[in-house]
């Protein structure tokens, strides 16, 4: 029996051992992971901090999952070290887990800067549940809060706030938020809805120190220092800058990394029998047409799946995935996929633009094929232009239809509809 074993309990790793099960029923599978809980969705921890969603919504597999695919759970484990020679992963206590395959999906962390004063009480990150349970849990005392960083993870945790009665000012460095994900205008829309609700936006600026209370408490959070010297008054910082993948565990070792762990089409590293998938991986963009980090909760679901067929002996490639981000924060529904700052020549860029309805639409093309789309409160057609993007089809035709209002299924030509939908004419 081939011995498994998965580093990481999130999406990548449960992924990967419902592939394991699925093809090789008697091997036995040990999955390592540090947070004490089963799996719960991290795309709803600001749910659950708005009091939305409770743990037991939140649980991505039931309770039983463990048990139910005849594996091993060391949960609340942390993994120190690897020996790819001796096959074991050595854990914080001293044991040694030996393996015939291995996967490493230990994810990302957040990304926390050099800010005076980040270990006073009162100071957060937001990508797992035990930070989002510390901020829930003091939220009684907080009156008002300042959010570091003006991105997916930063506007969440502040319309979660908001919900919850806090005044909320988010700074953001760049000169707008969400400018990762969203272009100049589509930014525009949402951060207008993100002020109306009250949220206070102060953009090109960042967090120079954090204070602590005048009163009677200096070691717990009283405002920040922001770097033009503006003092704001809180009683809570959450640090939402971004995630960097958690390499530290294959840091010395022989493994390829770049940004993050390097994997071929079968989610595969340089080194035999070791697999990586999700945030902590380096997997293939199928815009782009090459490896890049993609810290997205299907993309890493799903290269677990792959990964876990592979180990298990089912050749299996990676169809790749893309930057992705479908949203709702403030009412303004938003649907962000592939390029869509588009840079240098060769790109083709169709546009509606509606200011008074709150309407966007954009569709970046290149040699006549989708590499990108952002909808901004139309977002209904966004699976046709997904696959049409998916599937590389050659849209020359019918471009110009593709941002009307009237598009659908019945705007494409018959050969289109045969092919990627299975429809008659």
């Amino acid at each position: 029996m081939s011995r498994y074993v998965i580093i990481g309990g999130s999406a990548g790793g449960i992924g990967a051992v419902e592939a394991i099960g699925e093809v090789d029923p008697d091997g036995t599978v040990t999955v390592i992971s540090e947070e004490p809980c089963g799996a719960y969705s991290r795309a709803m921890i600001a749910d659950y901090l708005s009091g939305l969603a409770t743990l037991g919504k939140m649980k991505y597999r039931d309770d039983h999952f463990w048990k139910k695919n005849g594996l091993k759970a060391l949960t609340g484990e942390k993994a120190v070290r690897l020996n790819f020679t001796a096959r074991y992963v050595e854990l914080e206590g001293g044991d040694k887990i030996k393996f015939d395959k291995l996967l490493i999906a230990t994810g990302g962390k957040p990304f926390v800067p050099k800010i005076e004063g980040t270990e006073k009480e009162g100071v957060f990150t937001f990508i797992d549940l035990s930070n989002a349970r510390g901020l829930a849990e003091g939220l009684e005392r907080i009156r008002e809060a300042v959010v570091i960083g003006g991105g997916l993870i930063g506007i969440s945790v502040a319309e979660a706030l908001v919900k919850r009665g806090v005044k909320v000012t988010i700074v953001e460095v760049k000169d707008r938020i969400l400018n990762f994900t969203l272009d100049a205008d589509a930014s525009e829309i949402v951060e207008k809805a993100v002020r109306k609700a009250g949220v206070t936006v102060l953009t090109g600026q960042t967090v120079r120190r954090i204070l602590g209370r005048r009163d009677d408490d200096e070691s717990a959070v009283g405002g920040v220092v922001l770097t033009d010297g503006t003092e704001i008054p809180c009683d809570a910082v959450v640090i939402a800058i971004g995630v960097v993948p958690r390499t530290e565990l294959v840091i010395g070792t022989n493994l390829k990394v770049n940004r993050g762990i390097v994997v071929d089409r079968f989610m595969r590293t340089n080194i035999p029998n070791v697999y990586a998938c999700g945030d902590v991986a380096e997997a293939y963009d199928f815009v782009l047409d090459s490896n890049r980090l993609l810290p997205l909760w299907p993309v890493a679901h799903l290269g677990g799946r792959v990964a876990g067929y592979n180990m298990a002996g089912r050749k299996t490639e990676y169809p790749g995935g893309t930057v992705m981000s479908a949203l709702k924060y403030f009412d303004v529904p938003v649907i962000s996929v592939g390029i869509v700052s588009e840079e240098g020549n060769g790109y083709e860029v169709l546009v509606d633009h509606q200011p008074e309805r709150n309407l966007y639409k954009k569709i970046v093309l290149r040699d006549d094929m989708i590499v990108g789309m952002i909808l901004v409160s139309d977002i209904e057609k966004a699976g046709i232009i997904f696959h049409l993007m998916k599937n590389r089809v050659d849209v020359r035709e019918f471009k110009q239809r593709l941002i009307s209002e009237s598009f659908g299924l019945a705007s494409l030509p018959a050969s289109v509809r045969r092919k990627m939908f299975f429809m008659g004419d």
